[in-house]
């Protein structure tokens, strides 16, 4: 892509998303995503009532007079976005791709992170992690993060949820909250989804959140004869017969066991989430998703 046309595009994405976070998202992300604990704010004298554990022992032997300290909600938090890259995002049979529409949710997220004063980083995985930017504020870093999601290309094509989990437990000191944004589809062998236990024990140390994004042509496939599919991730190919009623019912039964089984790891693991399709305005799930908090 040509410097002037990502200009463009990242131009495009900022003035949209930048609206949305500050007019809509800015007062929902504030009370829904709470700070790391009590901060020191001040000293004031002791008045009836106050906890005794809160009196300033040094200020009360200065004056000779009873004070407590004062504390106030530590409002800086780490968000860090864990953006699946892997080639099933690159799929799209209705408004966009998932791609675009995960482009846009990050700039989203990033911009109503930076209006209340936290930090921001990405992790961008396939089956491997494919890049890390660490957490910082302000509109260049999350420039450069919109930058990154428009024109990267990863190395690998596959999916692993699990290595990115654990990449951010072990990169991540202090406690964060994290955007798990993918389509979920990570099985194994057995059509099980493997990501259960990695889930589990990132979301004890940070606090995960699930967006789940879908097209509708994965859910179920239409009736429009014969034709060559390309699995995104492995790279095959197959002659599929779509007017097979038979076909199109194992496919569908598949995905919505897939999706069954990836929502209950979720609500196994304590994990909010929503799912968001390509063809859907996100602005209402992300809100409802946030109020759910």
């Amino acid at each position: 892509m040509e410097a002037s046309e990502l200009i463009k595009k990242v131009r495009k994405i900022e003035i949209k998303t930048r609206g949305l976070s500050k007019n809509i998202f800015a007062g929902e992300y504030h009370s829904a995503f709470k700070g790391r604990g009590m901060a020191f704010s001040e000293v004031r004298e002791y008045q009836y009532g106050d906890d005794i554990r809160n009196v300033d022992w040094n200020v009360t032997a200065r004056y000779n007079n009873p004070y407590i300290k004062i504390y106030e909600e530590e409002r800086e938090l780490t968000v860090m976005l864990l953006v699946d890259v892997s080639n099933s995002r690159v799929f799209g049979t209705q408004s966009q791709l998932k791609k675009n529409l995960i482009t846009e949710i990050s700039a989203v997220l990033s911009f109503s992170a930076i209006q209340n004063n936290d930090k921001i980083g990405v992790i961008l995985f396939s089956d491997k992690v494919e890049k890390f930017i660490p957490p910082k504020k302000g509109r260049t870093h999350i420039l450069r993060i919109i930058r990154e999601l428009i024109e990267f290309k990863p190395e690998n094509k596959e999916t692993n949820i699990s290595e990115a989990l654990r990449y951010l437990t072990n990169v991540i000191k202090k406690r964060s909250t994290a955007f798990l944004i993918s389509d979920f589809i990570d099985d194994d062998k057995n059509n099980e989804p493997r990501f259960d236990e990695a889930i589990r024990i990132a979301n004890r140390k940070h606090d995960i959140i699930g967006l789940k994004i879908y097209d509708k042509r994965e859910k179920e496939l239409p009736s429009i004869g014969i034709i060559r599919m390309k699995d995104a991730e492995t790279g095959e190919y197959a002659w599929v017969d779509t007017t097979s009623l038979n076909l199109r019912r194992n496919y569908a039964n598949w995905y919505k066991n897939m999706d069954a089984s990836v929502n209950e790891i979720l609500v196994r693991a304590g994990v909010d989430f929503v799912s968001i399709a390509t063809d859907q305005d996100y602005v209402k799930p992300l809100l409802n998703l946030f109020k759910k908090r």
